[in-house]
């Protein structure tokens, strides 16, 4: 069966019936995203035949996404995030809001309240006795190089199994999760440990959308930051650790060259008991350049549903 019916005007009649726009109440800008949202859908299952076994199918693909709470998970691979920066960095252009480190996505799995420290914190309960332990350290500056004290660093990532605590039933509260305010000189430190990468579950409902186009769902060893301070703009970003076989091959697209960082294995005895520590350990360096701006709005991360923001 092949028909063409959207542009006639009993379908275009019913986009406007369906989308509210013959209705007083609701939000109009809701119905205006609704009816081309919709007509995009109506118009696509035109163009490419849709059946009712497709139509239903994607249905039933998308309550599994949502019983499983993997529309957070999918967005990103879809790209959703990517882009959702690339507006933002244009905006910024536009704006004159140029220079500084760069933002890429947030993910979804914050927590907000994670344990306050000055300039120094541990981030790891000490349980993974196996895990290498990581030095990450740095300098928050503003562009033209004046460090920024008391600015607040929020540093979350994944442990040896590619799992995040709160997420993860089976780790302490907060582990590998700290909110560290930089000293005087701009620095903050946390000792932690190397996280893993991870893929999304192989039998997943993200994972089986991924597999109809041909593509895998993994991530490289990374590092999630929130860093903002007063009269600075708000910045969102990740590192990945170079090296891993998926630093540029990242399925939520989340790789700027910037945000790169070597992973630089210490054995000096030296070094490692100038620490505190008892061994060999991996050092990361990620110093951070923030923008200044007046804009109140621009000082805030952006609102979006969070773990435990609202708490």
């Amino acid at each position: 069966m092949t028909v063409k019916i959207f542009d006639t005007p009993d379908v275009l009649d019913f986009l406007k019936t369906v989308s509210g726009f013959d209705q007083d109440g609701g939000s109009e800008r809701a119905k205006r995203i609704l009816h081309r949202l919709l007509s995009d859908l109506y118009r696509l299952i035109d163009d490419f035949d849709v059946s009712p076994e497709e139509f239903w199918g994607a249905v039933s693909q998308l309550n599994a996404l949502g019983k499983e709470t993997q529309f957070g998970l999918l967005a990103p691979g879809l790209g959703f995030d990517h882009y959702l920066d690339m507006r933002m960095d244009a905006a910024d252009e536009q704006a004159g809001l140029t220079g500084g480190t760069p933002r890429t996505i947030e993910g979804p799995l914050y927590v907000a309240g994670a344990p306050e420290a000055e300039g120094f914190a541990r981030m790891d309960d000490g349980s993974d006795t196996e895990a290498e332990v990581m030095w990450l350290t740095g300098q928050v500056r503003e562009v033209n190089g004046n460090p920024v004290p008391g600015a607040k660093v929020e540093i979350w990532h994944a442990d040896t199994k590619g799992n995040y605590s709160f997420f993860d039933p089976t780790q302490s509260e907060y582990n590998l999760r700290r909110s560290i305010i930089t000293d005087a000189e701009g620095r903050y430190t946390a000792r932690s440990i190397i996280p893993s990468g991870y893929g999304c579950p192989p039998d997943s409902p993200t994972q089986q959308v991924l597999d109809l186009l041909g593509r895998h769902g993994q991530r490289p060893a990374h590092i999630h930051f929130f860093i903002s301070a007063p009269g600075h703009k708000h910045l969102t970003t990740q590192i990945n650790l170079a090296g891993d076989p998926y630093t540029y091959d990242d399925f939520a697209f989340a790789t700027r060259e910037e945000l790169v960082i070597d992973a630089n294995r210490i054995e000096d005895a030296a070094e490692t008991e100038k620490r505190g520590l008892e061994g060999p350990f991996t050092e990361v360096v990620f110093d951070v350049e923030l923008a200044r701006t007046e804009d109140a709005e621009l000082q805030s991360r952006h609102k979006r549903p969070r773990a435990l923001e609202d708490a």
